[in-house]
């Protein structure tokens, strides 16, 4: 039976979004189902922004960073009119199920139309932050981490230059994949991320110390701490100024921002985005409906869609230890 699948991207890009709209598009075509999509997110279904997407569409777009269909936030559809409004240009376009990629914030969303819509819907986890239960990786991830070490590693060699600290702030939301990942990656110091610091303020003297047994073992070097953003009340800038009176060395900080979501994703982002939009089509050839695709131990895997924005997702407990493991080692050199 023909299908019509309406795809959309919503909230933060990440890289492989493209990549993951082709594998929609081509695998539909392999099914005979139709694709429309709806550019700017949720905004475009509640404004009807539609484009019948062609394999032409999607011609040499997987390397590209960004979204063809584009995105955004999207404060109407947090409103029941909102949603109200959705389903009806969903059912207005004879739309038979309704893929998105997208973060927490976006399946929340999701969830809500599936409460109201009869409708296929199905998430795709594509956001930097990896925070979404049901996925080992989201797309976006590991290209945010390359970006990431690249621009640490950068800041090494003015760190140590001067031999200055420096205070590093990478993207994840309320999560610390970004910052755990990357801190092991490039050798950073320290890593501080919100799943082992419940009071930041109550952490400062731990920092402090560590600080300054790095310069009684080591001398005057450079030392890079990586924080995860949100992390410290008043930003890592505050924090950069408070260690600056504590400690008596210049601390300096740095604050990656947008450029994490950017940039060509790299071939572990390609080739998940590419499987899981496929798959996200056979879930819909398949009937299913409220779930989240996703891949775990290299197998396509499904979620229910609550399951996947409302269980917490762990780091890996062994690069925590790990990371925990050579903060250690250094205060037992003393």
């Amino acid at each position: 039976m023909s299908k019509t699948i309406g795809v959309l991207t919503s909230g933060g890009d990440a890289p492989g979004m493209n990549a993951c709209i082709r594998a929609i598009v081509l695998s539909a075509a392999r099914f005979g189902y139709q694709v429309i999509g709806f550019e700017h997110g949720y905004n475009g279904l509640l404004n009807n922004e539609k484009i019948r997407l062609s394999n032409l569409h999607v011609q040499h777009i997987i390397q590209l960073g960004g979204t063809i269909l584009k995105s955004a936030r999207c404060e109407a559809f947090l409103k029941p009119d909102g949603v109200k409004n959705a389903v009806a240009n969903l059912n207005s376009n004879e739309i038979d199920a309704l893929i998105v990629i997208g973060g927490d914030g976006s399946l929340r969303g999701l969830q809500k139309l599936s409460e109201i819509w009869s409708g296929q819907v199905i998430g795709i986890p594509g956001t930097i932050d990896n925070d979404l239960n049901g996925s080992d990786n989201t797309i976006g991830y590991q290209t945010a981490i390359d970006t990431a070490l690249d621009s640490i590693d950068k800041i090494r060699d003015t760190a140590d230059a001067f031999e200055r600290i420096f205070l590093v702030e990478v993207m994840g939301r309320h999560a610390g994949f970004i910052a755990l990942a990357s801190a092991v990656a490039s050798g950073a110091e320290q890593a501080l991320f919100p799943e082992t610091i419940e009071d930041p303020h109550a952490e400062l003297e731990s920092i402090v110390q560590h600080v300054e047994c790095l310069r009684k073992i080591h001398g005057k070097t450079s030392i890079i701490m990586v924080i995860t953003e949100h992390l410290w009340p008043g930003g890592v800038s505050d924090l950069a100024e408070t260690l600056t009176h504590q400690i008596g060395i210049e601390c300096r900080p740095c604050i990656l921002g947008h450029i994490q979501r950017g940039g060509a994703p790299v071939a572990y982002d390609r080739i998940l985005a590419t499987k899981l939009g496929a798959y996200a089509v056979e879930c819909i050839a398949d009937q299913a409906t409220a779930i989240m695709v996703g891949e775990h131990n290299n197998q396509p895997s499904r979620i229910k869609l609550v399951d996947a924005f409302g269980i917490q997702k762990s780091l890996d407990p062994y690069l925590v230890k790990i990371q925990q493991d050579l903060f250690d080692v250094v205060h037992s050199m003393q």
